[in-house]
């Protein structure tokens, strides 16, 4: 069993840790420039995944929702071009992925999407739910994953770089965002 873990300190009321795990025969850090982290997790070829996360911080009162970001294929340069390598790209076609989100005052939040189904070798943000925040003074916590346990067959080449949380409705520029 492969596992990454990453926890990151905010400040002293806020932690965040994500985590990978999975059957793998082969899986790699590799280095990407154009992401928030310097290098993201790129899973070649795996029986299964799990990815888990926790936060718990103090946000502003408002409706928010959370993302995956994550890359079918492996990027690369090549003189200084953007590009990407799908050659290992297989198995998320035949079982959906399962998202969940849930929230220490009791909001769930569930969606699956098949990952093939949405253009290689881009990076896309999957929504995976909202959630509300009444009391700005209060800390909320959030645990959210996403799971493709299906022993069935191999799957791969999958980047997984991060999670984000943005007001409800807002699309960043140039984001490929993928709803149900």
């Amino acid at each position: 069993m492969c596992t990454f873990v990453c926890w990151i300190i905010f400040g002293t009321n806020c932690t965040y840790a994500l985590q990978i795990s999975g059957e793998c025969l082969i899986d790699e850090l590799i280095l990407y420039d154009n992401r928030r982290f310097h290098s993201v997790a790129y899973l070649q070829q795996i029986w299964w995944l799990e990815v888990d996360g926790e936060l718990e911080f103090c946000f502003p009162a408002g409706a928010y929702s959370l993302f995956f970001h994550l890359h079918l294929g492996r990027p690369y340069r090549r003189m200084g071009r953007r590009l990407c390598g799908t050659e290992h790209v297989h198995g998320w076609d035949v079982t959906p992925t399962r998202f969940q989100l849930t929230t220490s005052d009791e909001q769930q939040a569930t969606s699956e999407y098949y990952l093939h189904l949405h253009e290689q070798g881009g990076w896309k943000l999957y929504h995976v739910g909202d959630f509300v925040v009444s009391d700005s003074d209060e800390p909320i916590k959030l645990k959210f994953s996403m799971m493709q346990i299906d022993c069935t067959h191999t799957k791969g080449g999958l980047c997984v770089d991060s999670v984000f949380i943005y007001p409800k409705g807002y699309k960043p520029e140039k984001a490929s965002i993928v709803d149900t």
